[in-house]
């Protein structure tokens, strides 16, 4: 039975987590104009993930993510970063283009070099 999780980080704002168990099934990242705060302190991933969000370094390489919905193609494809459901464990912040940084959706550039400068990377 899937199960929502919030969590807030200070200077972020709240994210939610969608679960099945152990199984990440989406993950929305926190958001300044999220009106309501973390109510699962104690949730393993949320606690790593606002570990995270103050410079804490993590692979989320051990995250069990349901990849349903996507082919094979793009599962490895760049351009599952369009319709990612799992920011930060399948790192797409980290895809630039060529003459830059590149977008980032709706939560734009800005989220998206916050993001890169907690990994030590500046564009």
């Amino acid at each position: 039975m899937a199960a929502s999780v919030r969590y807030e980080v200070e200077g972020w704002g709240v994210g939610e987590l969608w679960l099945d168990g152990e199984t990440l099934l989406w993950h929305e990242l926190p958001s300044k104009s999220a009106t309501e705060g973390g109510d699962d302190p104690s949730n393993e991933l949320a606690v790593r993930l606002r570990a995270y969000f103050t410079g804490a370094r993590d692979s989320f390489a051990d995250v069990k993510i349901d990849l349903d919905g996507y082919t094979e193609f793009q599962r490895a494809a760049g351009s599952v970063c369009a319709g990612n459901r799992f920011p930060l464990v399948v790192p797409c912040h980290r895809v630039v283009a060529a003459n830059g940084i590149g977008r980032y959706g709706a939560r734009g550039v800005g989220y998206k070099r916050r993001l890169l400068e907690l990994e030590g990377v500046t564009l």
